[in-house]
């Protein structure tokens, strides 16, 4: 090996042939002489180490230079960029001196602090053999021993680092010390090699391209620190292995390791700590792992093997290496498990965490503002504001002046969760004061949400905004969605989303706190709204606009619920007329959702945007040239929200026309003549069953516009005359003239027989509970058949025409126009309505009975003016009647309307509200109405006739 050279001239000649002033910056202020180990303290001043070292020995705990108060008394790693600025100049300058400050005299150099030439040229002579015997010799223990050797004169500093840096930075060198590690197993040897190697990697950069030239040799310093060489890891970690190598070679549970550690007292000082090492190591794989089922094993890891506590302490750490690393992998481990936010958020001291912003780069201060933003989604308002007061108040430096000058050099997709983060902080004040922070932070938001050049700007402002409003799981997701569906009626989600949520949670919380803290989130939510939708008289309303015409579809679909939440509260805000410029920009977006969109949810958050619009009058005025279709929407969704019913109720009772609301239209029409008349329909869950006078039974399903047949059966021999569904077993029970009872169970392609009850009388009529059946035979009375077989005849002096069995509870209207109501459990009868005589030999029997919603609907023929009668099922007492004239023989109600079917083959709909006829539908005019039904989800009407027709009719 040629033994690497380096001339060494004598200090004397130096010191002669000074003749440039040294620049300013290259000198101490406190020593005048050019810095050999310069330290730059938080204050920006950079002093000689050992000047700096007694002046705060001295009991000094200020910058010398500025009177700062220094927080910590700890001095941070070499300044290397300024050394190697030094050692680049005095190469171009040879034998140059510091400037003698004004109206001093030359310092005298102290003997005690400057060795002799003698004593330099007997240790580069020293250090030079020690090369030798390491790059040459071939036994083993002599190369040892010169490892030991170079590593005390580095420490001795006798030659100086500069020179020692020249001597052992050249490749066959480092490849001298790379040996040792892959020979040596003398503990003492392999850590002075790691040593010596982490200093000269740490100081040029071509030290760590020897070093990386050949993967093995990396993998040799790895496997030294996973058995248990410490100081090894801050080696790696100069190396820069990559995310994909650090994983294959399996480190991250001795990262994990290490991070759980405090620092040791015994390991070497470095220009990182081991700790701090393995920390920048972790945060580069959670960085660069693409891999979200890697990235989601790592961050468990983290959470469960208690290193995230580890980290945590970390961020108070002296070192800003070591904070900024631990805000990455908290901040990965939040991004990835919401959950350990909690932990990170209880644990941590944050108050200090800007003051970082001065020496570091600009990835890592948004690193620093991200994880911030993120530790603010805690599930309890008061947590977040606690954190909040921390960051603004504690700390030397005003937050939110540091936040603000930040947000203005930010790039554009991560201003927006600067600007997030500083308007909470703001809004902790009184939001009606004005605010140059506030003003500031929604400016960006809008300008970045109204940036269609940068549609991930658009994406980060949007979300942002809608995360204002403060509602987060246990987990940190956000439950804005969740709580809006549950505003518009539709609260299952919320309900199974919270359920799931509190599972999850491994604390309690007392209801009187739950209680409290939903009036701090309201509370927060009014503050937040407030400020968002009065800056610029609505401007968030023109930029939510914009955004919902996106072809971006998350995008659109964060603008809509933004837009959402926005607008219902106004309903609750002190109108200041912000709510017509929101009607303005988002009225015709919130119709068209709800006349359009196929997702029932995103219907019903529309259907919350336009219940708020009804608020005023001339809102309610915009919503009626859409009245029809908004009724429709309405229709759709009542029967899963309590919102739609209510909004329907108002509709009609506001709406002038009626009738043209309540418009239908007919969908389809089978001929089923080939089976005689069609006696009886009933509808369950998208399926439809009819029963004909040839003992068949059909079963249809309803599709848009048709009805298709998808079984047909022929079990009982004569007319099946009613069909029942029992909702909660998804039976169903058909009754016929041949005495029998069927019992069917309903299936996703038909129905099948389970079980038939003999009865010893034909059935015209069957009402069904769990486990009696009621029916009218040819005599007085009505028989209960129990499925264990027995029976008995209730209302034995009575002819009963048509039943009606509800919670228990049989109401029976009979042929002398009476009614009664018979308690099941008890046998006690209750008179609704009293018989008639017959009038000139005539009688008048109730044909139809329908029970709905408390109210009692008795229909037959009118010889008092009221074909229908409506009377309450709590009192008996007549609240209502239908003045029709036309012969009823079959009667459906929904929750808004009254269908009446007729002998003469017409159907009249009247509006169960006003009790006023809405419209009149001719079905045949040879034919009579025999039975009606209507869907489960009330969206069409079924109908069959005396001529074998099945029709269905829906809103027009």
């Amino acid at each position: 090996m040629v033994e690497p050279e380096i001339n060494v001239s004598g200090g004397g000649g130096a010191a002669a042939a000074a003749k440039t002033p040294s620049p300013k910056d290259f000198v101490c202020p406190i020593t005048t002489h050019i810095f050999d180990d310069p330290v730059t303290l938080e204050t920006g001043q950079t002093y000689e180490r050992r000047a700096i070292q007694e002046w705060l020995d001295r009991g000094n705990a200020t910058c010398p230079i500025t009177r700062q108060k220094l927080h910590s008394i700890h001095l941070p790693k070499t300044n290397y960029v300024l050394k190697r600025l030094i050692a680049s100049w005095l190469d171009r300058n040879p034998g140059c001196s510091p400037p003698t400050p004004i109206g001093q005299s030359k310092r005298a150099v102290s003997p005690n602090s400057v060795i002799s030439q003698a004593a330099v040229d007997g240790a580069v002579t020293e250090l030079k053999l020690a090369i030798t015997d390491l790059c040459t010799s071939e036994i083993l223990k002599e190369a040892e021993i010169a490892v030991l050797k170079i590593e005390r004169l580095w420490k001795e500093s006798s030659v100086g680092t500069e020179i020692m840096q020249a001597l052992l930075s050249k490749p066959p060198v480092v490849n001298g010390f790379v040996e040792m590690l892959f020979n040596s197993v003398d503990k003492l040897v392999l850590r002075a090699t790691v040593l010596v190697l982490t200093e000269l990697a740490s100081r040029d950069d071509s030290v760590v391209q020897t070093l990386t030239r050949v993967d093995s040799d990396v993998e040799c310093v790895v496997e030294l620190f996973k058995k248990g060489l410490t100081e090894a890891v801050v080696l790696v970690h100069l190396l820069k292995p990559s995310a994909k190598g650090l994983l294959e070679m399996e480190l991250v549970d001795y990262l994990l390791a290490m991070v759980s550690k405090t620092e040791d007292d015994d390991v070497a000082k470095m220009c990182v700590g081991p700790k701090t090492a393995s920390l920048i190591l972790l945060g580069n794989i959670l960085r660069s792992c693409d891999e979200e089922a890697r990235l989601s094993e790592i961050v468990r890891s983290v959470v469960s093997s208690g290193a995230i506590e580890g980290v945590v302490v970390s961020l108070k750490g002296g070192d800003v290496a070591e904070r900024v690393a631990a805000v990455g992998v908290l901040l990965r481990c939040v991004l990835e498990d919401g959950k350990c936010r909690n932990v990170v958020a209880e644990k941590s001291e944050l108050g200090f965490l800007l003051e970082m912003f001065v020496g570091v780069n600009d990835e890592e201060k948004f690193e620093i503002v991200r994880f911030l933003f993120e530790l603010v989604k805690l599930n309890r308002r008061s947590l977040n504001d606690q954190i909040l007061l921390v960051l603004r108040d504690e700390g030397t430096f005003s937050t939110m002046h540091t936040l603000l000058v930040y947000q203005q050099n930010a790039v554009f997709e991560q201003s927006p969760i600067v600007a997030g983060l500083l308007l909470q902080l703001d809004i902790l004040e009184e939001p009606r004061k004005m605010s140059i922070y506030r003003e500031e932070a929604i400016d960006t938001l809008i300008s970045c949400l109204r940036n269609t050049e940068s549609p991930s700007a658009q994406i980060t402002a949007a979300e942002t905004i809608l995360s204002l409003q403060g509602r987060f799981s246990y987990s940190g997701k956000s439950l804005s969605r969740a709580i809006l569906l549950k505003r518009a009626g539709l609260d299952k989600n919320y309900k199974a989303f919270m359920r799931k949520d509190q599972r999850r949670r491994s604390i309690s919380v007392e209801s009187q706190d739950n209680t409290e803290d939903e009036r701090n989130a309201e509370e927060w939510e009014r503050k937040v709204a407030f400020v968002l939708v009065s800056h610029e008289f609505g401007l968030v309303f023109e930029a939510l606009a914009e955004g919902l015409k996106s072809k971006y579809e998350e995008l659109h679909s964060l603008c809509f619920m933004t837009a959402t939440w926005l607008v219902y509260m106004l309903s609750i805000l002190p109108d200041t007329g912000i709510r017509g410029a929101a009607r303005v920009c988002l009225l015709k977006h919130f119709i068209s959702i709800f006349k359009s969109d196929k997702d029932t949810e995103n219907r019903a958050l529309a259907m919350l945007a336009l219940n708020s619009f009804t608020r005023d009058p001339e809102g309610f005025q915009d919503l009626g040239g859409h009245m029809k279709d908004i009724m429709k929407g309405l229709r759709e969704l009542k029967k899963s929200s309590t919102m739609a019913f209510e909004m329907l109720k108002v509709f009609s009772a506001e709406h002038d026309n009626s009738a043209d609301i309540w418009n239908h239209q007919e969908l389809s029409q089978e001929d089923c003549s080939s089976n005689g008349e069609v006696l009886t329909v009933t509808c369950f869950k998208g399926k439809i069953f009819s029963g004909h006078s040839d003992g068949t039974i059909k079963v249809w399903r309803s599709g848009n516009s048709e009805l298709n047949l998808i079984q047909e059966i022929h079990e009982h021999t004569k007319h099946v005359t009613s069909l029942a569904v029992v909702h909660s077993s998804e039976k169903l029970y058909s009754g016929s003239l041949d005495k029998t009872v069927r019992v069917w169970t309903i299936t996703e392609e038909g129905i099948y027989c389970e079980q038939v009850q003999e009865t010893k009388d034909q059935i015209n009529t069957l009402e069904v509970a769990n486990s009696i059946a009621c029916y009218i035979s040819q005599g007085a009375g009505v028989k209960v058949h129990s499925w264990n077989g027995s029976s008995k005849v209730l209302n034995q002096h009575k002819y009963a025409k048509c039943l009606a069995l509800v919670q228990g509870k049989l109401y029976c209207g009979c042929n002398d126009n009476s009614i009664q109501e018979i308690d099941l459990a008890t046998g006690t009868i209750g008179n609704i309505q009293s018989g008639s005589k017959k009038l000139i030999g005539k009688v008048y029997p109730i044909y139809a009975l329908q029970v709905y919603d408390g109210l009692i609907y008795g229909a037959g023929p009118s010889f008092d003016g009221s074909n229908v009668k409506i009377w309450s099922t709590s009192n008996y007492s007549i609240v209502g009647s239908l003045a029709s004239t036309l012969d009823i023989r079959t009667m459906s109600v929904s929750s808004e309307l009254i269908y009446l079917g007729c002998k003469s083959g017409v159907i009249e709909i009247w509006c169960k509200k006003k009790l006023s006829r809405v419209e009149t539908l001719q079905i045949s005019p040879t034919s009579r109405i025999l039975c009606m039904a209507i869907d489960t989800n009330e969206d069409f009407l079924v109908v069959g006739t005396s001529d074998g027709r099945i029709q269905t009719w829906g809103f027009s």
